[in-house]
């Protein structure tokens, strides 16, 4: 594949700007044979294999990803909206590759899969996979996703025992379950849950007569947030992680 198509499939722009990146000396590639350092190229349309390649772009790293599968540490304050409509998007934490890697449909780059309200913090994935997102966000797919709940009230053994037997919720005459639920002290509540209604933890505490005040989202799937990443910060997603946060229960 010509380099200036690479730059332009990783989201640097169109093809005559990835093109004119190239021919100016703003890209460098790390070529095996030539050892440690990248090495600047000049000629757009030079022939790399694309899988595994390694370039830089104005200083930056990168690994070449057919497919950008993203792990994010959602600080509060921001919404999973590309048009948010009172707080900043999370789409604003990203570097610009990501948010303009060419898509067949309208909106470019990663979207989020699934939402966390804008005062939630924790783990969020995103993809410019619409299978993935699709796969991940059917309610067939019963992925756990677990929740640290900082709640208003003490905690007892009822209001835990009622959230795995089942609490009924105003949309819906089926009782909703929390997969696995514990008190970790008296005003924390870690919950596993296996569905995405709207604002189900925070309806789900209520309806066992308590209040959320801090919500973090600590794991999906078999993959848990890493405690060196940071509130707002971003990392690639590994192949294993890549299937392990599609384990169901």
């Amino acid at each position: 594949m010509q380099l200036q198509e690479i730059l332009y499939t990783q989201g640097f722009g169109t093809r005559r700007v990835c093109a004119g990146l190239v021919q100016q000396g703003f890209v460098q590639v790390y070529m095996p044979e030539q050892g440690s350092a990248p090495v600047t190229i000049t000629q757009a349309a030079m022939e790399f294999v694309a899988e595994g390649l390694r370039f830089r772009v104005q200083g930056v790293d990168w690994p070449y990803a057919e497919r950008a599968y993203l792990m994010l540490n959602k600080p509060a304050g921001t919404e999973c909206s590309q048009k948010p409509s009172t707080y900043p998007s999370i789409y604003t934490l990203l570097p610009s590759p990501l948010r303009l890697r060419p898509q067949k449909a309208a909106v470019q780059g990663v979207q989020a899969v699934g939402r966390l309200d804008q005062d939630t913090t924790g783990m969020l994935l995103l993809t410019d996979d619409g299978k993935f997102i699709h796969r991940m966000s059917s309610p067939k797919h019963h992925v756990p996703k677990v929740y640290e709940v900082t709640v208003k009230h003490p905690l007892d053994e009822k209001q835990v025992s009622k959230l795995l037997s089942g609490v009924v919720l105003d949309d819906d005459p089926k009782p909703v379950r929390a997969a696995a639920c514990e008190a970790v002290s008296e005003f924390h509540l870690r919950m596993t849950l296996t569905e995405g209604k709207y604002h189900q933890v925070k309806r789900m505490v209520a309806a066992v007569s308590n209040r959320v005040e801090g919500l973090h989202r600590s794991s999906i799937g078999g993959v848990s947030l890493p405690a060196d990443l940071p509130l707002g910060g971003w990392r690639w997603l590994t192949a294993d992680e890549i299937v392990a946060v599609q384990t169901k229960v």
